[in-house]
C-alpha cells in the first residue's frame, strides 16, 4: 500500500488493501497489513473517518444510512438492539448525538432483551431492556428500536435540555405525531426518568432545526414566554424576507439561536445581518442568544428574554408583565 500517494491524491485508491467502498474495523486493518500508526495517519489527514469505535470508513463515502447500518454490523452480535441516540442516528435524526459525538467514539448504545445479561466489550454501552410488540424494527439487517420506542427512551433521560432536543429532533423525522408520542407514555410508569418525558413531552415540536433551538424554545417556556412557536415566516407582500428560530407574533418579538456551526462564518454573519435588518423593518424585535447564553453557567438567557418581551410589548403599547 502506497501511504504517501494516498495522501497526496486524498483518496484510498486501488492500492489500498481492503474494499474502499465499505467500513472495516481495526482488527481487519491489521489483518489486511495495515498498521495502527497508518490508520491514524489516514485519519488525521482526513482521508478516513471514524463514525463509531473501532470502525473506519473512506471520508468521501459521504453518510448514509445504509453506510451507517454497515459500520454498526461490524460490531453489533446478531441478538442486540440499538437504542437511544445510536437508533435514532440510524433512523436519521442526527441531532440526537451530542455535540461532537461522532468524535469522542463513545460506546454504541446495545441492549439485550431482559433475561439475557448485558453485553460486556469495550464497544457497547449495554444492559437489558423490555421490549413490547412493535418496539423493535429491522433496520438494513440490524434490530433497532422504533422511532416511536426511540422517542420514549430519549425523552426519559435525566436533563429536560437532552430530552427536549432528542424529542424535537425525533418528531422531526415525521414518522409519528405528537399524539403517538404522548400516548405511551404511561406505560413506562414507574420507570427511571419517566417524569422529564411526562414534563417535556407536551413541549415537543419537530419545527426546530437544531438542539439550541430546541433548548431556547424551553428557555422561553421556563420563563414564561408561552407566545413563542419555531420557524415563523415574516413576508413583505408576497416575499418571504426572514424565517425566524423562534417568534411571537402577536408582540412581534423573536429569538433565534446563533450556534457555531450555521452563524460563524462572515457570510453566514451576513446573511443573518441581512433577514433580521428586513424582519425589523416590518416592527419586529429580533434578539439572538448563543451557546453562552442558553447553556453557560451565568445562564443570561432568562434575564434576556424578559427583557427583550418587556421592550416589544412596550413597543406595541401593551401592559408589561415583568
Amino acid at each position: 500500500m502506497d501511504t504517501q500517494r494516498i495522501i497526496a491524491e486524498a483518496t484510498l485508491g486501488p492500492s489500498f488493501p481492503l474494499p474502499y467502498d465499505l467500513p472495516f474495523t481495526t482488527a481487519q486493518a491489521k489483518a489486511a497489513g495495515i498498521s495502527t500508526r497508518t490508520l491514524t495517519l489516514l485519519t488525521k489527514e482526513g482521508i478516513l473517518r471514524r463514525p463509531i469505535k473501532s470502525v473506519y470508513v473512506a471520508t468521501d463515502l459521504g453518510d448514509s444510512l445504509r453506510l451507517r447500518a454497515d459500520c454498526l454490523r461490524l460490531v453489533t452480535p446478531e441478538d442486540a438492539v440499538i437504542v437511544d441516540r445510536h437508533a435514532g442516528w440510524l433512523h436519521g435524526a442526527t441531532m440526537v448525538l451530542r455535540p461532537n459525538e461522532h468524535l469522542e467514539l463513545r460506546p454504541v448504545s446495545m441492549f439485550l432483551p431482559s433475561g439475557r445479561g448485558r453485553l460486556r466489550n469495550g464497544l457497547a454501552a449495554s444492559g437489558e431492556r423490555n421490549f413490547g410488540p412493535g418496539d423493535v424494527v429491522e433496520l438494513h439487517g440490524l434490530q433497532v428500536t422504533s422511532p416511536l420506542r426511540t422517542a420514549w427512551d430519549l425523552g426519559r433521560v435525566r436533563w429536560t435540555d437532552e430530552a427536549i432536543a432528542a424529542l424535537d429532533a425525533m418528531l422531526r423525522l415525521e414518522v409519528f405525531t405528537l399524539e403517538e408520542l404522548l400516548a405511551g407514555i404511561e406505560r413506562f410508569r414507574g420507570m427511571r426518568w419517566v417524569t422529564t418525558l411526562r414534563a417535556i413531552a407536551p413541549l415537543a415540536d419537530g419545527r426546530a432545526e437544531s438542539p439550541g433551538e430546541s433548548v431556547l424554545r424551553l428557555r422561553c417556556v421556563e420563563a414564561r414566554l408561552k407566545g413563542m412557536v419555531p420557524q415563523v415566516e415574516v413576508y413583505r407582500g408576497e416575499t418571504l424576507v426572514a424565517r425566524l428560530d423562534l417568534a411571537d407574533v402577536a408582540i412581534m418579538l423573536a429569538a433565534e439561536y446563533d450556534g457555531a456551526e450555521w452563524h460563524t462564518s462572515p457570510e453566514q454573519r451576513e446573511h443573518d445581518r441581512q433577514r433580521r435588518k428586513e424582519a425589523e423593518k416590518l416592527g419586529w424585535l429580533v434578539k439572538p442568544f448563543t451557546k453562552e447564553h442558553v447553556f453557560g453557567r451565568t445562564r443570561e438567557c432568562d434575564r434576556m428574554l424578559h427583557e427583550a418581551a418587556r421592550e416589544a410589548r412596550a413597543r406595541r403599547g401593551l401592559r408589561v408583565l415583568w
